[in-house]
């Protein structure tokens, strides 16, 4: 195969496609681990607000400095 007016081995080329297939494969489960954690984050947050944890948080704050 000629690409560029280089000649390019058959095999070198099904290399860089499965070099480039397998770092792909890595972003993509490095993504899905990111998106766990923040949906996990997220899920504590909003279930922490549901229990008043917040709220309790701030007026004992306000209750402290006035």
């Amino acid at each position: 195969m000629e690409m560029f007016g280089v000649i390019i081995p058959l095999w070198l080329l099904l290399i860089i496609v499965i070099l480039i297939v397998i770092v792909a494969w890595k972003l993509i489960k490095f993504a899905i681990k990111v998106l766990i954690v923040v949906i996990v984050f997220f899920i504590i947050l909003i279930g922490l607000d549901i229990l008043g944890v917040f709220t309790w948080i701030n007026e004992n704050i306000i209750s402290v400095f006035l």
